[in-house]
């Protein structure tokens, strides 16, 4: 491709030099070939809505290339992590799909789930704002399938043409480097100030689902439609959604960047002692089933990978549960191995026509192809299937199974010695969908609105998440040097909601609101808010998965630490013991009770409640200890609730928050106090506290 350095394109020579051209001469981008690109925007197609054709060779060589940018990381999602378990099926779906997995109820299929990051390297942090990606491989008898998604239902573009400048601008910037694994700066904002079509999306990235307290309190998305086809060759649309059974929860700002100074492998460390511990992480599958009929009278385009289907037009059907109850055993075997393709699909579940879902098919399969060495990466023990594969494909870079025999093509006469046939009966059979257009470079203009579902996600948020959102708009935008890209922003979220652009625009210090972005289409302000899509309206109304940390000293009352513990463990929560030494305390009956942390590598950011239990004796000497304040301090500003005895008054006292006690601080002096303390945990946070915290 033709670029630029400081202004200037530069053009490769027939030698392999590179020339600069001068400034005024002609700067038209260009294959690697030299051919001149037309349009950037739009992958080929048969028709506005059609599939993406093979012989796009300008996309498939940007692709292409980008694919092969780096080895052996992941371009994107190489944070990740990884474990395996099994799908339960509810209920036989043959009406639906023809998939076997779907058949027969209470049967299991395995899988293997890989959960990451998208920005990051492999050494990053597990708690950035960043999407988090969602990858299942279901071992089922007809082959695998990979249900490839993300932990929100839309996705920044529309055409995968745009992937590899979304991925350039949102990654560290190439001429210095950094910012490693954030979202945080100007080239990121600066790509998508100007692809409108980012919006809703951006709107999602700056909501808390961008950083989740865990990975088994996320939800995940197919994000595309699919198609389900039952054996008689019926077919309906369909979309994916796990949710996890113990609900959804996420971490405020602040406490996302404590997190990941104090432990940055926060999120695969939940997941490995969850899973070491029997508490399998599950969440149910469920589909948005819907028809032709639906598809054409829905609002928008749903072959737009930017739009969701809210639940209240389609519910979400529960049609299984996954389960995850092992570790790997090897990290970079299973965990860096395992390679997912949106291609891997099984008879009875097929593509559709979503542009960004076509582009993908052909960039999995090339970049796990580099990415593992070769074409034999379906050899690997994480990536063969466990059921029986037999095919002419040969040799090649680590070939470990090659056929055996004479023949190695297939017609062949060599009888029942000539090896596997087609199935007519069994096989994949794609959806015989009619499609007609003219081959082009074309978005739909049903792809068009860019702001209704921004505005829809906005405002089916509580007013605490609402304002979490304004913050972190703010705080990214502050991070972008250039005052264009702000205001550019700012502009933007004017066509979505009028008060959360002048939030912002407050927030970064710009006195005069800029016109509104010109809109391919006005924002639909008739869209009802749809409560599914918030966090808070959500909650679980339980602890169960939770941990609570209780700071503790020499001298504990034994009879209250035991209770505490007791009726904590009988939530299916984990208490963790934070003490001034890792050796553990002494409590008032001279029993010895083994410390998880020590308090300056115990901060309360790492636990979802907090009890305070020191000795009278002990409690001054916590008073003076800055972590111990900090542990407070910190507990109090996240909105977690607080349980204390009377003896910890003097380390409250400490951090000059007695004033501000409110109702999120209970007092634990004997154990029938726990059951309300616990109770009132069960909301996960105290968000009546923020107004008073912001002011602090």
């Amino acid at each position: 491709m033709t670029t630029k350095k400081h202004g200037c394109p530069f053009a490769i020579g027939t030698g392999g030099e590179i020339h600069q051209q001068a400034k005024g001469q002609d700067d038209t981008l260009t294959t690697q070939q030299g051919a001149p690109v037309a349009d950037d925007q739009n992958s080929l197609r048969a028709g506005a809505r059609g599939p993406t054709l093979l012989e796009d060779q300008v996309m498939r060589e940007k692709i292409f290339h980008f694919d092969h940018e780096r080895i052996p990381e992941r371009v994107v999602h190489a944070r990740g992590v990884g474990a395996h378990g099994y799908f339960e099926n509810y209920e036989c779906l043959a009406e639906l799909t023809g998939a076997d997995l779907f058949q027969r109820p209470g049967e299991q299929t395995p899988v293997f789930a890989r959960f990451s990051t998208v920005l990051g390297n492999k050494g990053s942090a597990d708690v950035p704002r960043d999407v988090r990606g969602f990858a299942v491989k279901f071992y089922t008898q007809q082959g695998n399938w990979d249900l490839v998604g993300n932990n929100i239902p839309v996705f920044f573009i529309q055409d995968a043409m745009k992937f590899p400048d979304l991925v350039h601008a949102a990654k560290q910037e190439p001429d210095r480097g950094f910012p490693q694994a954030q979202s945080a700066h100007d080239n990121l904002w600066d790509f998508v100030t100007l692809m409108p079509e980012s919006m809703h999306m951006m709107m999602w990235a700056m909501s808390d689902r961008t950083i989740p307290r865990s990975l088994r309190f996320m939800e995940g998305f197919g994000v595309h439609s699919f198609r389900f086809v039952n054996k008689s060759g019926e077919s309906k649309f369909v979309k994916f959604h796990w949710k996890p059974k113990l609900g959804m929860q996420s971490v405020v700002w602040n406490e996302a960047l404590k997190i990941n100074g104090a432990d940055p492998d926060f999120h695969r460390r939940d997941l490995w002692g969850a899973i070491q511990s029997g508490d399998f992480p599950e969440w149910e599958l469920g589909v948005q089933v819907f028809d032709d009929a639906f598809a054409e009278q829905f609002e928008f385009d749903i072959l737009d990978p930017t739009k969701l289907i809210p639940e209240e037009q389609v519910p979400i059907k529960p049609i299984g549960k996954m389960v995850l109850n092992r570790t790997v055993e090897n990290f970079f075997a299973e965990t860096e191995q395992v390679a997912f393709c949106t291609q891997n699909m099984v008879p009875g579940i097929d593509q559709s026509n979503d542009p960004l879902l076509q582009g993908r098919n052909f960039s999995y399969l090339d970049t796990q192809t580099k990415r593992l060495g070769g074409p034999n990466f379906t050899h690997i023990p994480i990536n063969a299937p466990k059921c029986p594969m037999w095919n002419f494909q040969q040799d090649g870079h680590m070939a470990m199974h090659n056929p055996v025999g004479r023949a190695n093509y297939e017609p062949n006469s060599w009888g029942d010695e000539g090896g596997p046939r087609e199935n007519p009966e069994t096989g994949f059979h794609s959806y015989p969908e009619q499609i007609q257009g003219e081959k082009q470079r074309v978005r739909s203009e049903t792809f068009s609105d860019h702001y209704s579902q921004g505005r829809q996600f906005y405002i089916s948020q509580t007013r605490t998440e609402q304002e979490h959102m304004a913050d972190a708009f703010v705080f990214e935008l502050s991070k972008v040097e250039r005052e264009d890209i702000r205001v550019r922003m700012v502009a933007h979220l004017l066509n979505m909601d009028k008060d959360l652009a002048r939030t912002v625009a407050t927030g970064l210090g710009i006195k005069d609101l800029p016109p509104a972005a010109e809109a391919a289409m006005p924002t639909r302000e008739d869209l009802p808010a749809s409560d599914k899509l918030s966090i808070l309206k959500n909650g679980p109304d339980s602890i169960k998965g939770r941990r609570i940390g209780v700071l503790t000293t020499d001298g504990v009352d034994a009879k209250l630490f035991a209770g505490l513990k007791k009726a904590v463990e009988a939530e299916g929560a984990t208490l963790v013991v934070v003490a001034p030494a890792i050796g553990g305390v002494k409590a008032s009956d001279g029993t010895h009770i083994p410390a998880n942390e020590k308090v300056d590598g115990g901060p309360s950011v790492l636990f979802d409640a907090v009890v305070l239990m020191p000795s009278a004796d002990k409690v001054k000497v916590l008073a003076t200890h800055s972590p111990a304040r900090d542990f407070v301090n910190d507990a109090f500003a996240h909105c977690k609730f607080i349980g204390y005895s009377t003896e910890a008054m003097p380390l409250f006292e400490s951090t000059g928050l007695e004033d501000q006690m409110d109702d999120g601080c209970i007092p634990i002096n004997a154990v029938k106090d726990v059951a309300g303390f616990l109770k009132k945990c069960k909301q996960l946070r105290f968000w009546e506290r923020q107004s008073a915290v912001d002011k602090l």
